[in-house]
């Protein structure tokens, strides 16, 4: 009897791009791709950030490099992809959030936040999904409110719930080119951007009640999900979400 060999969680030899790679889960997301053996380019908009990031993965031994770039420049997306070797992963971490009541949300802060969550989100994927002439895998940072609602997120909800969708339907058009389109999903992930939530005593609680798990999530846990759907190991998987949100959506 010949016994199944599981699919390799490596990735030697591809090229990864982590637009938001300078912090937080992008970070995250950039050193998980790199220790897997990728060669990752990571992308913010402050160069101090990136020069960072770069360093730090280039310290541990890890291929990367970075570029100074606003996301949803996408003359800028352009000239950036048209000067790089075609990419086999792209991780997106870009975003923003201005949350608040929806009663009072401003038109400014709703364009703003739908031109990075939604429209920069979709147009890199289809400029990056250009290059990949033998196949790749695209993998969006959504977040668990593109399942749920959420208090003061009427606007974040809408791009992420605008991220799932658009996710199942270039899943399906670009599958036959055998390029992978899903999503990983967070909970409440500890950053320094969130820890004015965390911080929060009635935001803390609504969390702690929400999550099923005895805490809240960290970066750690996302490395994880995002190794597996870059890899082999997923080659069955797209056009759906890898929730990581401590059983939030389960009820």
């Amino acid at each position: 009897m010949t016994l199944p060999r599981t699919p390799s969680f490596r990735l030697d030899g591809r090229r990864a791009f982590v637009p938001g790679g300078s912090r937080g889960i992008g970070l995250g997301c950039a050193a998980a791709l790199a220790e897997a053996g990728a060669h990752v380019v990571v992308a913010a908009r402050g160069r101090p950030g990136v020069d960072e990031a770069v360093a730090a993965l280039r310290d541990a031994g890890h291929w990367a490099e970075g570029v100074a770039l606003d996301v949803g420049d996408l003359d800028a997306l352009d000239a950036l992809l048209a000067d790089q070797a075609p990419f086999d992963i792209l991780c997106n971490s870009a975003g923003i959030a201005r949350h608040g009541p929806a009663a009072d949300t401003q038109s400014g802060d709703f364009d703003d936040v739908v031109a990075l969550n939604l429209r920069a989100a979709y147009f890199m994927a289809q400029k990056v999904a250009a290059g990949m002439g033998k196949g790749g895998s695209i993998i969006q940072i959504s977040s668990q409110m593109g399942h749920v609602g959420g208090i003061d997120r009427a606007v974040y909800c809408a791009t992420k719930w605008g991220v799932e969708g658009m996710t199942k339907a270039m899943a399906i058009e670009w599958g036959p080119r055998d390029i992978r389109v899903n999503t990983i999903c967070p909970t409440f992930i500890r950053t320094p951007l969130t820890e004015s939530t965390f911080a929060d005593p009635e935001r803390r609680a609504w969390i702690d009640r929400m999550i099923k798990l005895p805490r809240v999530g960290e970066v750690e846990d996302v490395m994880g999900a995002v190794l597996f759907l870059a890899s082999d190991a997923s080659a069955m998987v797209t056009g759906t979400s890898l929730l990581v949100d401590g059983g939030w959506t389960a009820g």
